[in-house]
């Protein structure tokens, strides 16, 4: 999908959304104090640091505990728990789409401490804009359980960023306007509540997953 149509429709989520991300916004101060939204630096295309905006799922903190969110985190409200689960968190990226930071699919942005200039594998995903959706966001969708371990942002580092950035490399080598928007249509199906396996994938792009990723998906999926 063309860079200038992805940000004229980023521009018109926005602003359709807009109604939508104020009453949010609202909730979101009503029941924790605190900035309705929350702005997190991203790693974007060629390493180029951004501005993500998301509603506030998490309690205002004093900084403390690990850099990912696990199954059960205290930190996050009542009410991010939902915009977690529906992904409602994410309606102000659309602003980042119109900006031309994000594009309505693409590769997982991450954090600037998990990301290595040095290794051609982040070079590779970095090629590309983030996207507020795309393979490793569908695949996992379920990632808060997969940290629920004692060490989550070393298990995230060792075990699950590697897998994340290989599934995000396999999709920048098949990229296609259908493929965008066969995630799409799967990203709706799972704010619905029906997960993607890794078969889903493999028979979509036509290729096997790297055989980590496909335990991964095989455990969330039992």
């Amino acid at each position: 999908m063309p860079d200038q149509l992805q940000r004229l429709l980023g521009l018109v989520g926005s602003i359709i959304s807009l109604p939508l991300v104020a009453i949010l916004a609202v909730a979101v101060r009503l029941d924790s104090p605190g900035p309705a939204v929350h702005r997190a630096i991203r790693i974007g295309r060629e390493g180029t640091p951004f501005v993500c905006y998301k509603l506030r799922t998490m309690r205002l903190h004093d900084g403390t505990g690990p850099a990912v969110t696990a199954e059960g985190d205290p930190r996050i409200s009542r009410f991010g728990r939902v915009l977690r689960r529906f992904r409602l968190d994410e309606l102000p990226q659309l602003w980042n789409v119109a900006r031309g930071e994000m594009r309505l699919v693409g590769p997982r942005p991450e954090a600037p401490a998990f990301v290595d200039a040095g290794s051609p594998l982040h070079r590779r995903v970095l090629s590309a804009a983030p996207g507020i959706t795309g393979l490793t966001q569908l695949a996992y969708v379920d990632e808060a359980m997969m940290l629920a371990v004692e060490d989550p942002e070393q298990h995230y580092r060792d075990v699950i960023l590697p897998a994340k950035l290989r599934l995000d490399a396999v999709y920048l080598d098949h990229r296609s306007f259908a493929i965008d928007l066969w995630i799409l249509q799967k990203t709706l199906q799972a704010i619905a509540g029906r997960g993607l396996s890794s078969a889903d994938i493999e028979r979509r792009i036509g290729t096997p997953l790297d055989p980590s990723a496909n335990a991964q998906t095989r455990e969330r999926n039992r």
